[in-house]
């Protein structure tokens, strides 16, 4: 006649609901937190460049040919720069203006 037991039970299934509630929250924080480091790192990047002028980066140019010429010939690193550090300026670039 009195629903004592069935809302006792209910009551335990609910409590249980929400212990696996809260349970996979912090599974899939944690989850989202490890596949989100590259795009944290990523951030960080682009933080960095903002914060060197275009000036100051094709200055960087003729500084690396002449450290690569006097230190290091044999390394191709500079030409690497040179090859593709136009096209990586200019994604960052509209990455920047997008962003804005």
């Amino acid at each position: 006649m009195y629903p004592h037991d069935e809302l006792t039970r209910l009551a335990a299934h609910k409590a249980a609901l929400r212990q696996a509630i809260a349970r996979n929250r912090v599974e899939c924080s944690a989850a989202a937190a490890h596949a989100l480091q590259p795009v944290v790192l990523l951030d960080r990047v682009i933080t960095a460049v903002r914060r060197f002028s275009p000036l100051a980066m094709m200055a960087a140019v003729p500084v690396g040919l002449a450290v690569q010429r006097t230190i290091a010939p044999r390394l191709k690193l500079l030409g690497l720069l040179t090859r593709w550090g136009p096209p990586v300026y200019t994604l960052l670039r509209t990455l920047r203006t997008r962003r804005a």
